[in-house]
């Protein structure tokens, strides 16, 4: 009794102060957004992407501000605001090239050399109209620098590589600032540096109103659970302490929070409660029973210590399996998320057992023991299972094949927009650019000479013009450049700048002198498109959002096109850019899926066969864990929701938690057994000592998921029902098949 009573007050004394440790680290937490955390690692196509960036720079590295003007963009007052806009951004922070068609002009030879005419006269009103219909004649800037209806201008910045979270804040509100000075209100935003703003933003947010609303409620559900403030408080207390030093932990190891972020403060709350629920209803049991607190916690945690230890490894297990996905932001929630679940347990044990025998005993009963409706309930579920054992069968059969034929439909067609959150700023200026210019995401195709040719010899170049000629015909492609440009606008500047010009030269010796002009006039605008070397050069445009499938059949296609209708003798082509990269996720994400839950399902085997020394134990777990997660697929497939990186997770957390509430179950039938009971006694003894805390932490489980409902982040809405939904399912399979299998098989 003596070392008990030292080691609660030790232990209640340690746990604050980690405590308190933990607040004051808190705030370091780091949250980030980069698209490369979902780039498949070991991949050649990203071993040749990095190499290709390292010459030519990244493809994101822009930022897109669209101004509109009601009665259209050709009129002097805003035309002149939005020019004073355009030439202060020649001083923003990380910019290092901006364009617009107020400061872009044509350039024409003319006897004394070449000169530049504007492309807008915005001096002079009466040739607007000339300006328009001349834009429209070259179709350079239609989509890209003005909308078909000329109801908006865009600025496009060329920023530096990689803007962290603080400098694209720094460029927005400079951005923002040269808007509101120059009265430019309406306007739209796109780029690498609103994304980063906009989803970091939604982070810090999603995890303090997740984390809000889910103690909220296990606080509601606690109290009607056990009637006992005292006892919920201490429950409450213990999980909110075990999510402060999981945060703190995460902070002192310098993890960066990306946007699975939201799920920590849920999976602690609920995997934290599921774990005091089993502890506190086996130590009350005990108190009621007449055993005095310390000897009712030292039978409790000898009861139902092991098999919370045994469930809590399990659920950290099916996270581990993420370690076999291919894509850093998902292995680093796998790496964290079973990092939580055990200072969850170790949390639970030491301080809520500690505060559970600090209590007096009175207060812990609560106004009433457990209701008799309780166990009449569990024990008549029991009945159903024996007396309808066959039916039970037929219909787990039934519903198997429901499932299986709902995973078969499930699709990979993901489209970007629907990670964005939900009535958002950024939602909606993603939906202007997407209905009013050419699109987001970045095409980014590489152009390799061969056999001692260069980019730029005129042959190459030609080749060059019948796959840049073939991609401008393919709607879903939009503000197409490449290293033919600089000599088509040479080309046209040369012939009075006539718009049926802007093409290459019909020879190869106005080509060549061309290039003199070009190295002269046009040199760092070539810079972008071709290599030092001078064997490597780039296209580059712009895609609608069309879904992952489709768009991987448009790289496909472009290949296809380049290898059979090009001189393959001369060049090569090959799709690459970040876009490309992401939309390979879904190659790799039912691939690793399926590795990572096989290994899980190995390990999670050998400790249930070492701790129930039984192998059949394995066998019978198998079904009811292995059912949920071919139900979750299902409902994607059902619901036509394609599956993409951050619903891989679903997975892992189904068959995390699901096994919980079997080894919980099938731990107190062996139990019994062991006991000297028979089989019919053993699974009475389960239903009614464990089948409440099994409904219970379901129920928890259900209301804490659907918590993501709150979430404007559409992939968190849906995981969180999708895993609600689940999780009742596999306690439905527990309490209706497991006892079915273990009246036959053992």
């Amino acid at each position: 009794m003596k070392t008990l009573s030292f080691l609660r007050k030790i232990s209640i004394a340690l746990f604050l102060v980690l405590g308190i440790l933990s607040i004051s680290v808190v705030p370091n937490l780091k949250f980030s957004f980069d698209f490369s955390q979902f780039f498949p690692e070991e991949d050649p196509d990203l071993t040749f992407y990095n190499a290709f960036v390292a010459e030519f720079g990244t493809d994101d590295n822009f930022l897109l501000v669209a101004v509109e003007n009601e009665t259209g963009v050709f009129e002097k007052d805003f035309l002149d605001r939005f020019h004073s806009f355009s030439e202060e951004s020649k001083t923003f922070s990380f910019v290092t090239e901006q364009n617009s068609l107020t400061s872009l002009s044509y350039p024409l030879k003319t006897s004394f050399g070449y000169t530049a005419l504007p492309i807008i006269h915005i001096a002079d009103s009466t040739q607007y109209q000339k300006d328009w219909n001349k834009i429209q004649e070259d179709e350079l800037f239609v989509n890209v620098l003005i909308d078909t209806k000329a109801s908006s201008l865009v600025l496009a910045l060329s920023t530096k590589d990689n803007l962290d979270d603080t400098q694209s804040k720094v460029l927005l509100n400079e951005v923002r600032a040269s808007l509101k000075e120059n009265n430019l209100n309406d306007y739209h935003i796109l780029g690498r540096a609103f994304f980063y703003e906009a989803i970091v933003d939604m982070q810090k947010s999603e995890v303090l109103k997740t984390t809000i609303i889910a103690s909220i409620l296990v606080f509601i559900i606690l109290l009607l659970v056990y009637r006992s403030l005292p006892v919920v408080l201490i429950s409450v207390t213990s999980i909110g302490l075990s999510l402060l030093l999981f945060l703190g932990l995460l902070a002192v190891l310098g993890k960066e929070l990306n946007a699975m972020a939201a799920f920590y403060p849920v999976l602690m709350l609920i995997v934290g409660t599921s774990d005091v629920i089993h502890l506190t209803d086996s130590f009350i049991r005990k108190i009621q029973g007449g055993k005095d607190k310390y000897a009712a916690l030292l039978s409790s945690l000898k009861e139902v210590g092991l098999t919370t230890l045994l469930t809590s490894v399990t659920t950290a297990i099916g996270f581990v399996t993420l370690l076999s996905s291919r894509l850093v932001s998902i292995r680093e929630f796998g790496i964290n998320a079973a990092m939580g679940v055990m200072v969850a347990y170790i949390t639970v044990i030491c301080f809520t057992g500690a505060l559970l025998i600090s209590m007096p005993k009175k207060q812990l009963l609560g106004q009433k023991s457990v209701s008799k409706k309780w166990v009449a309930y569990l024990l008549g579920m029991n009945t159903v299972t024996k007396n309808n054992p066959n039916t039970i069968i037929m219909g787990t059969v039934i519903f198997t094949l429901l499932c299986i034929y709902g995973v078969s439909r499930i699709t990979t067609n993901h489209e970007f927009k629907q990670t964005l959150p939900n009535e958002s700023k950024i939602a909606a200026d993603f939906n202007f650019f997407q209905e009013n210019y050419a699109g987001f995401r970045p095409l980014e195709i590489a152009i390799l000479a061969k056999n001692g040719y260069k980019v730029t010899d005129y042959s190459v170049a030609l080749e060059i013009e019948k796959l840049t000629h073939h991609l401008s015909q393919i709607k879903t492609i939009g503000n197409l450049q490449s290293p033919n440009l600089p000599y088509k606008i040479i080309h046209k500047a040369n012939n009075l700048n006539k718009s049926d010009y802007l093409r290459l030269p019909d020879d190869e010796a106005t080509f060549i002198k061309y290039q003199k002009d070009v190295n002269k006039l046009a040199r760092k605008q070539l810079r972008k498109f071709v290599n030092s070397n001078k064997d490597k050069a780039r296209i580059n445009a712009k895609l609608q959002d069309v879904g992952t499938d489709s768009l991987k059949r448009l790289y496909a296609h472009i290949e296809t096109f380049a290898n059979t209708a090009t001189d393959t003798t001369k060049m090569t082509v090959k799709v690459t850019g970040k876009s490309m990269l992401l939309d390979k996720n879904s190659e790799y994400i039912r691939k690793s899926l399926l590795e990572g839950l096989l290994y899980g399902l190995i390990i999670i085997g050998i400790i249930m066969v070492l701790v129930f020394k039984d192998f059949k134990m394995f066998l019978i777990s198998l079904v009811p864990n292995l059912l949920p997660m071919l139900f979750a697929g299902s409902i994607l497939g059902f619901l036509g929701i394609p599956l993409e990186a951050g619903l891989s997770v679903v997975f892992a957390i189904v068959f995390g938690i699901a096994v919980d509430d079997t080894i919980h179950f099938l731990g107190k039938y062996k139990l019994g057994i062991t006991q000297g009971l028979s089989k019919e006694e053993a699974l009475e003894k389960t239903f009614t000592q464990t089948g409440r805390a099994l409904v219970i932490t379901t129920i928890i489980l259900f209301f804490g998921f659907m918590v993501m409902l709150f979430s404007i982040h559409q992939p968190s809405i849906t995981i969180g029902i999708i895993i609600s939904v689940t999780l009742v399912a596999a306690l439905i399979l527990d309490l209706l098949l497991l006892p079915v299998l273990l009246r036959k098989f053992t």
